[in-house]
């Protein structure tokens, strides 16, 4: 039960029922304008929970280990943007052009913090290695995430400059989090005693921005633009690139000499894609009705990491001590 909890959790069917909702009732009009209101607001206010969140304690107690860390950026920011170039032959005319552009946002985005702390958790690696790569890859992504969107996508989406759209994230995304991390001092330990009903604020500053990022999609045509069998086509897609992910870090990570411990935490941090910063950075770098076909191929990468990982996660917490091999990713 607690394997199927983890594969259809209820937030990966929430984010499900908002695009379903944006399908058949999206924000027009009025409402389009009180819902973008509404969205700048509660990207604001995630990125400053996140900020309330961040451990400096924590932080510096994986912070020293500076060749695991850089190992996870560079398949974080580096592997994943070259595999997605790689295999543009096999996978443009699979989903098309517009989803292929959505693969390269996906490729550029930096590493999850929950889900790869859970999971570097749940199969015994080393957490503390971790939290560090997590949290300093979300920070790492503020920046770099504009700027490799610019490089690869041309910056083409009616977002500005590529200067104008790392403005736009420093702004509404770095300043709330550094005016959080800021204030944890004050409000770091009443963040730490409500953390459980804190997390429905998290998930519905993002359900929100689906929504409205659909709901601009649905109005320009979406559904006629992106038929059945390439969301099909999709699937495979982001299964054939966390697959390869997968066995490339614990291939690197083996191959560098890292433990049995560092390297579970390589393989959840460098193969892992953020929804909860992708999405919020994507309605602020994209214009309009680009957002939601952009924003598509995370959504579904998502939910096949989530449960990819989950099984991944229980084998490797069923291991003896031994070595990893190569082998335990097959």
């Amino acid at each position: 039960m607690t394997l199927l909890r983890r594969l259809f959790d209820p937030f990966s069917i929430a984010v499900i029922v908002a695009v379903l909702i944006a399908t058949l009732l999206p924000a027009v009009g009025r409402g389009a304008t009180v819902f973008g209101g509404l969205t700048q607001l509660a990207i604001a206010l995630l990125f400053f929970l996140h900020g309330a969140r961040l451990s400096r304690a924590a932080i510096l107690a994986g912070a020293g280990h500076w060749r695991l860390h850089a190992l996870v950026f560079a398949c974080t920011f580096v592997l994943f943007p070259l595999l997605v170039l790689a295999l543009k032959p096999l996978i443009l005319p699979l989903v098309g052009e517009t989803l292929y552009r959505g693969m390269i946002y996906l490729s550029v985005l930096p590493a999850t913090v929950q889900s790869a702390i859970a999971f570097t958790s749940m199969a015994r690696g080393n957490v503390p290695a971790a939290i560090c790569s997590a949290a300093a890859s979300s920070l790492l992504g503020i920046v770099l995430t504009p700027l490799l969107v610019m490089l690869l996508m041309d910056a083409g989406d009616g977002s500005g400059s590529g200067l104008d759209a790392v403005g736009k994230i420093v702004l509404q995304l770095l300043v709330p989090f550094l005016a959080g991390h800021a204030g944890r001092h004050w409000i770091g330990a009443w963040v730490a005693r409500h953390q459980r009903w804190l997390k429905f604020v998290d998930q519905g500053s993002i359900l929100l921005v689906v929504y409205t990022a659909f709901s601009d999609a649905v109005s320009g045509g979406l559904w006629q633009l992106v038929p059945l069998t390439d969301l099909l086509a999709l699937a495979l897609v982001c299964s054939l690139l966390l697959a390869m992910v997968l066995w490339i870090t614990q291939l690197l990570a083996l191959r560098l000499g890292f433990n049995t411990e560092d390297c579970i935490t390589i393989v959840f941090a460098g193969s892992k894609k953020s929804m909860a910063t992708g999405v919020p950075m994507a309605q602020i770098l994209f214009a309009g009705g680009a957002v939601g076909p952009l924003i598509l191929p995370l959504m579904i990468f998502h939910q096949i990491q989530l449960m990819v990982c989950a099984a991944l996660a229980q084998h490797y917490a069923q291991r003896d001590e031994t070595p990893l091999s190569a082998a335990d990713t097959a």
